[in-house]
């Protein structure tokens, strides 16, 4: 006769199947787990391209600061140097960029010949994260966003209407307009606006 602690063939066959069911399980978790990371690393793959593909489509050929200046309303100070610009086409707009630098002082006496006198830009107290990239990135012309910018930036949204400072009765479209004394004494200028569809550079001087 068993003894009262012996375990009868019934109970050991059913604690091996509860053993191979742990044993089966654990496994479909670890393939569960395996195949969301394996769908995570394929997903931020994807993500990525399509990113990189975003960010490098579409930009126009021809879009000179100058041409880019005239087509925004932006009078550029003949003092202005590395002057660059880019022009992205989209489905409903087109988006203009364009970038200078002027000494502080000079970068000072523009702001008050643009913005009314009795409106300040203010410092970017909630800047974007370093990986931040809008739908026209001034990556394009090899600059940061400056939206990710702390020091030294100071930022205005602009519109034409009613808007009749010296400089700011050229504007053409509303601008988010950014100054940034990137190192002592030199102030860069970041300004994007969208575009009518029309306004891009001809289509002789286009690229892809």
């Amino acid at each position: 006769m068993d003894s009262p602690t012996s375990e009868s063939s019934g109970e050991r066959a059913a604690r091996r199947g509860l053993q191979f069911l742990g044993v089966v399980v654990l496994a479909v978790i670890a393939c569960v787990a395996a195949a969301v990371g394996v769908f995570a690393y394929v997903a931020d793959e994807v993500s990525s391209d399509q990113t990189d593909k975003e960010m490098n489509c579409c930009w126009e050929g021809g879009a000179t600061p100058a041409w880019m200046s005239e087509q925004i309303g932006i009078r550029m100070p003949e003092k202005a140097s590395d002057r660059r610009a880019g022009c992205k086409t989209g489905l409903s707009y087109d988006t203009g960029l364009l970038s200078f630098t002027l000494p502080s002082e000079a970068a000072d006496a523009y702001t008050s010949r643009l913005i009314p006198g009795d409106t300040e830009m203010i410092r970017n107290f909630h800047p974007e994260k370093k990986d931040f990239r809008p739908a026209a990135a001034f990556a394009h012309l090899d600059l940061p966003e400056p939206e990710t910018l702390v020091e030294g930036l100071r930022r205005i949204n602009i519109c034409p209407d009613d808007l009749s400072t010296p400089e700011g009765k050229y504007l053409h479209r509303c601008v988010d307009l950014f100054a940034h004394e990137f190192k002592p004494g030199i102030t860069r200028f970041y300004v994007r606006s969208t575009i009518e569809p029309g306004l891009t550079p001809p289509p002789a001087t286009s690229g892809q």
